[in-house]
Order: structure tokens, then sequence, then C-alpha cells
């Protein structure tokens, strides 16, 4: 069972949170259909277990993966410039790794960058720590401490297929205080280092510098992502990943 502690209310007033989201995530137009599960020929597309460490990535970003991590989110780009991702959850059993599950995914709209800046609209690529969750509904059973807040609304000057992709978040733990909702503001390197860099919903194209996935990806996520298990992401392009 879940054992998040759950927060609520809104976590930063009203415009400050419109700004900082705007400075976040976001582009694109699309439907809101939840895509299928990642395709055969595609990172962790099938089950696999045992496996001997995260695969496809090199020795360099292997190492920065704690060695107390016992879960990985792995953010697979598919090209530096690219929009186009998929996103695969590994838990560690014993000495080995589980592939657990898939998912077609979306990050920044011009691809990635290990030096993010703030409007980039790049995803920073790294190893990053995920403490904190929440969103505009209600918590799905989420293990991380969950936010619900109406703060946390895309603004609705946005296109209409872009409203709920704030219903569920996890923050990344990408020049943001731990501990904290998502939308909180403090950026402890600076305004220009970016920030508000989340895995969210997808509205089916690129965002602003998150990571999005479907509805059903993001309630297997918030469930399944645990504390306990001090859970990483890694994320990036294929050929830094590779390095």
């Amino acid at each position: 069972m879940p054992t998040a502690k759950i927060r609520r209310g809104p976590a930063v007033a009203g415009a400050t949170a419109g700004l900082l989201l705007l400075t976040a995530c976001g582009g694109g137009t699309s439907g809101e259909s939840d895509p299928p599960p990642a395709a055969a020929g595609t990172p962790g597309a099938s089950p696999s277990h045992d496996l001997k460490r995260i695969p496809d990535v090199g020795d360099r970003m292997q190492a920065k993966i704690p060695a107390g991590s016992r879960q990985v989110v792995a953010v697979y780009g598919e090209a530096r410039n690219s929009a186009d991702a998929t996103v695969v959850l590994y838990d560690k059993k014993g000495a080995t790794w589980d592939r657990v599950a898939a998912w077609p995914a979306h990050n920044g709209v011009k691809g990635w960058t290990p030096d993010h800046r703030e409007d980039d609209k790049r995803s920073p690529a790294g190893v990053f720590t995920l403490s904190d969750a929440g969103g505009v509904l209600a918590d799905p059973g989420a293990r991380l401490p969950y936010t619900r807040s109406a703060s946390m609304a895309a603004p609705r000057t946005w296109a209409k297929t872009h409203w709920h992709d704030f219903d569920y978040a996890i923050a990344i733990d990408y020049n943001r205080v731990k501990g904290t909702p998502p939308n909180d503001p403090t950026r402890p390197q600076g305004q220009k280092k970016g920030g508000s860099i989340w895995l969210h919903m997808d509205h089916g194209s690129g965002t602003s510098g998150c990571v999005s996935v479907s509805r059903a990806a993001m309630e297997t996520l918030l469930r399944s992502v645990d504390p306990a298990r001090e859970p990483v992401v890694v994320m990036g392009d294929k050929a830094f990943l590779k390095s």
C-alpha cells in the first residue's frame, strides 16, 4: 500500500504558479488520447528480467546512478534535436534489474542538452532524483508525497489540448528544493538555469523541457515510484546516454 504523505492546498499563489508553468512545460498541439505501450524495437519495449545494468546507458552515466538506488525511470530520447522519446521503468531485484514497463513519450520540443537554460526548449540530460509529486487531480495512490492543488493547472490561455498536462506530475529534481510541491518556484542554481522540469501528462507533442507520457503511464508511475527505493530518472538522447 502507498505510504506517501499527502499535501493539500495551493502551494504557490496563482499568478506566480502561472508564470512558473509558462516557463517550464507546454508547447505543441495534438489530441488527448493515450498512446499505446512502446512498440517492439524501442528500448524497454518488452519485459526483461535479470539485467546486469540499465540497458543502453554507458559507463559514464551508469556511474551517476546512486549505489543505493533500486528504481530507475529511464528516458531514451530519439536524438539530440528530437522531441520523441521512450520512458522505461526499471526495478532492481537483488543484484539485477527488471524492466517493468515502457511507454512512448515526449521531451523538449528542441531536444536535449546537458546544460539546460531557461526557455531553451530543451530537456536537461543527466541523472536526477525523484522526491515529490502532485497535480490538479486527486492522489491516485502515489508513493511519493503528493500535493493536490488547483494552482498547478495549466493556464487557460494555452490550447485546450494542453489543459490536462498537469493533472498529474512528478517533479524531477533539477534546480529545485526537494520536499516541496512540484510548483514551488525556488531555484537554488538561479533563474537562468531553468527549472520546473516534471514528468507529466502528454498532449501529443514536444514540451518546453519536461517529459510527458499518457495518463495511464502517469498513474502507473505515481503508484510505482517509491521513495524507499531511492528512485532516480536517467534521461537524455540515446547517443548522450550511451557516451
